[in-house]
């Protein structure tokens, strides 16, 4: 279980659980489809922990429904940075910045990566856990 859930919007949901599931290493959770089959609403888990929601830009009936794809960015904490490097590569997905040591803005330092999805969302996947 989280407590934080980000949402993300995507134009076509079931391609983008495909990526975040099969490249980037989430596991599904739940996926609801509407009466055409489309994804309305997905929830996918990290397996360091934590999940995030997938719903669609089509299904406007909600506050929601106003958020565009590819607008986000996520950082997500984890050992298996080149694990998911050589995912991305083999599925001939966009690499930003490859794995490397990194200091953000905290100062704080961590072995790093970044990728975009193929809607435009941007990930950073990074050893830094966060403040303590």
């Amino acid at each position: 279980m989280t407590a934080l859930l980000p949402i993300l919007h995507y134009d076509d949901t079931r391609a983008a659980c495909r990526f975040l599931v099969d490249v980037l290493g989430f596991r599904e959770e739940l996926a609801a489809t509407d009466d055409v089959g489309d994804i309305v609403h997905a929830e996918l888990s990290w397996p360091e922990g934590g999940a995030l929601v997938v719903g669609g830009t089509k299904h406007v009936d909600s506050v929601h429904g106003q958020m565009r794809a590819g607008s986000s960015a996520i950082y997500l904490a984890t050992d298996e940075v080149d694990a998911v490097h050589d995912r991305v590569r083999e599925a001939g997905g966009e690499v930003l910045e490859p794995p490397h040591n990194a200091r953000f803005g905290s100062g704080a330092e961590s072995y790093t990566l970044t990728v975009r999805d193929p809607e435009g969302n941007l990930w950073t996947f990074g050893t830094y856990r966060g403040a303590s």
